[in-house]
């Protein structure tokens, strides 16, 4: 399933499209109740390894891939072997089964997964526990559960969720907070919250601090910011960039923020599947304006392989602004575990 984000859902001033969230609410409070009755009726399995949650309280567009690259990353660093585990979304095999980039496809594994696995060995399962107790009996030390704040299968060590810090130009990353289908948030914000153990708040490259009233609303939890950064500046010349990501203007935001000359930009629904139609169009707008296609890492990752020859991918690299204070309280979770 593809999904088009509206803008509007981030909206919390509900100014536009009024009669479509009134029409919604009543499927998003069936949403919500399903959800908090799943959660509330199954007992979290313990695997055996700590697991630490990467989630977040939105449908998609927080940036939760970089991030949770990032927690691999220092946990790895840290000398702790961490794996990804994911449900795959995207993907058509039902796992257990660790990612290999060289051999599976986004439309195998998911392009989350296939992303993480180039840092990170990386597990999919439907079966979450299933994912988790392979990833185990492969030596893993610990956990890096993606998009699973929600889903009450795992026992988790350290559950971390992660938030869009963009409040400019009347967004706000809860929008009124409805959920879905009429807002974007996964459940209510107070129920998440009361599961959540640390929040990470990440802010585009173009974005000195956080809104102090987004901050404010996370009380006592502790809250790190982290920024989005380009791994390496777009190339120069004409660019045409598109995207199939939950916030895909974000992306023609952080192209033109990072200097790209950029001509035109394309959208596309979450986890879009190319089509070759649908390339070969692009490719044949952008020679109009004698340009470059260019798209993110994680919709490339989702290119034909025929067709990534001609595309740039340009990644993105989620840094801490305390990235030592992070891995101490990643560390310190863990520690306590272990004294359990």
């Amino acid at each position: 399933m593809t999904l088009s984000t509206p803008r509007w859902w981030y909206d919390r001033e509900r100014r536009h499209a009024p009669v479509t969230r009134m029409l919604l609410r009543p499927a998003g409070w069936l949403w919500a109740a399903v959800t908090a009755r799943r959660i509330a009726r199954i007992t979290p399995e313990t695997v055996g390894i700590p697991v630490i949650s990467i989630g977040n309280l939105t449908v998609g567009g927080s940036g939760k891939t970089p991030v949770a690259r990032e927690v691999l990353r220092l946990l790895r660093a840290a000398g702790i072997e961490a794996q990804a585990l994911s449900r795959g979304y995207g993907g058509k095999l039902e796992g257990p089964v660790r990612v290999d980039p060289a051999v599976h496809s986004a439309a195998d594994v998911g392009d989350e997964p296939l992303m993480l696995a180039l840092d990170s060995p990386a597990w999919i399962a439907r079966d979450r526990g299933a994912g988790a107790r392979a990833a185990a009996t492969a030596g893993a030390e610990a956990g890096g559960l993606g998009d699973g704040h929600q889903n009450p299968a795992l026992h988790k060590t350290l559950s971390l969720i992660i938030v869009d810090g963009e409040t400019r130009d009347h967004e706000w990353p809860f929008g009124d907070g409805a959920v879905f289908p009429s807002g974007p948030m996964r459940e209510p914000l107070k129920a998440g919250l009361a599961r959540t153990d640390a929040v990470v708040i990440l802010l585009p490259a173009d974005m000195e601090t956080a809104d102090p009233e987004l901050v404010s609303i996370f009380g006592d939890l502790p809250v790190f910011i982290a920024r989005l950064l380009p791994a390496a500046a777009p190339p120069s010349g004409p660019l045409m960039g598109f995207a199939g990501i939950a916030k895909p203007w974000k992306v023609e935001r952080a192209l033109k923020a990072a200097g790209a000359d950029l001509v035109e930009f394309v959208a596309f629904p979450d986890h879009a599947a190319f089509r070759d139609r649908e390339l070969r169009a692009l490719a044949d707008r952008a020679a109009v304006f004698d340009a470059k296609l260019i798209t993110t890492e994680k919709d490339w990752s989702r290119l034909p392989p025929d067709w990534r020859d001609r595309i740039i991918s340009w990644p993105v690299t989620a840094t801490f602004d305390d990235a030592a204070g992070f891995g101490a309280m990643l560390s310190a979770s863990l520690s306590r575990r272990e004294r359990a």
